[in-house]
């Protein structure tokens, strides 16, 4: 081996913008939900479609940190 792959191998950072993204969209959309049920107003789809794609988009981080070496 090289000494860049020796120096690359403990740290994996594929799949950290992905994840990075899912949790901005995550905190976005529960911000959202909870500003509108605190002015009473009722809840749209957007904010769960927010929650949900970054759910997703963590879940994508994820298989790509874990399986795409």
């Amino acid at each position: 081996m090289t000494p860049l792959e020796d120096k690359q191998e403990g740290h994996n950072t594929r799949g950290a913008v992905v994840r990075l993204f899912g949790v901005m969209l995550i905190i976005l959309g529960s911000l959202n939900t909870m500003l509108s049920w605190r002015g009473g107003f009722e809840l749209l789809s957007l904010p769960v479609v927010l929650i949900a794609g970054g759910l997703l988009l963590c879940l994508i981080g994820s298989i790509m940190r874990e399986y795409l070496n």
